[in-house]
């Protein structure tokens, strides 16, 4: 009864009250939707990367094709073995799809830039690398910036202790940011040190690189990940790595799956002033700590 008792008073008012309510609504709706912030979706730009496994089963390396989405410029990172590279690049450059500007090495070692020479006969590109790099035209200095098209902005980060001509690159495209670290940094662990010290291998893990923002993406040179983790675990057993072995478990890459912030928590290399890392390696100080654990890992 109440319902049509409303009804019947509605219907009963003047015309031009119902007209200016209606009016009074419409206003009401109009003012609010003007001041609710705009939800439309934003797009940030993304560099795209493809990995190009090499030596699978032995070596387990990897090359990476970085390109600017915009301009197509790419380079190509450690080609190492050109019949394995080589194919993937002359596909891409021949439909189009990408303008190659140069040769990234990160370090002089054969299995990253022993493939130099014979790559230089099909593409005649500038190489960036180490002082020691096959071929190298352009060393950058520790912290050099350059582009790549008109997105992409990278940074030489100089890293020493594997070989003391190793660099890390921080590539930056937006909010995208990712780094490749050759034989520095690899998921779950780090580098022999042929030509360095634990001191630097400190320097390079827990000064340069984690400096780097937290959700800074891994692209090591190496698919190592099962045997660093499978040595991890017998440092610590903590949730992180009983984590990354599940994942390393279950897939058989984990290049850019992994962050600068995932590493310090499931690296032990990075985990130096960990009580439980220290009681592994019955050291305390940070350099004795890193010395200890890659004579560890050398003899497991």
């Amino acid at each position: 009864m109440n319902i049509l008792r409303t009804a019947r008073q509605s219907f009963r008012r003047p015309i031009y009250q119902v007209i200016a309510g209606v009016c009074l609504s419409l206003l009401f709706l109009s003012v609010r939707h003007s001041l609710t912030p705009s939800h439309k979706p934003t797009t940030s730009r993304a560099m795209h990367i493809q990995s190009i496994p090499m030596w699978e089963g032995s070596g387990n390396n990897y090359a990476y094709l970085v390109v600017d989405d915009k301009t197509k410029d790419a380079v190509i990172i450690d080609p190492a073995n050109p019949p394995e590279v080589l194919p993937v690049l002359k596909e891409k450059t021949s439909s189009g799809a990408i303008n190659l500007k140069s040769i990234i090495n990160t370090h002089h070692h054969h299995d990253h830039a022993g493939g130099n020479v014979e790559f230089l006969k099909t593409y005649p590109l500038p190489i960036i690398g180490g002082r020691d790099c096959s071929k190298v035209t352009k060393v950058p200095s520790h912290g050099e910036t350059f582009t790549i098209g008109d997105s992409i902005k990278v940074k030489a980060l100089h890293t020493p202790c594997h070989t003391q001509d190793s660099i890390c690159y921080l590539f930056e495209d937006g909010d995208e940011k990712v780094v490749f670290t050759g034989d520095t940094l690899f998921i779950g662990g780090c580098g022999r040190f042929f030509e360095g010290t634990p001191e630097e291998m400190h320097k390079a893990l827990n000064e340069t690189l984690a400096a780097l923002p937290d959700d800074t993406k891994v692209y090591p040179g190496h698919e190592y990940t099962k045997g660093n983790v499978k040595f991890g675990v017998k440092i610590m057993q903590s949730e992180p790595i009983k984590k990354l072995e599940a994942f390393a478990d279950a897939n058989k890459q984990t290049q850019g799956k992994f962050t600068i912030g995932d590493e310090k928590l499931h690296n032990v290399f990075m985990r130096l002033d960990d009580p439980v890392v220290q009681k592994a390696t019955g050291k305390s100080n940070p350099i004795d700590v890193m010395g200890a654990l890659r004579e560890m890992k050398n003899k497991s």
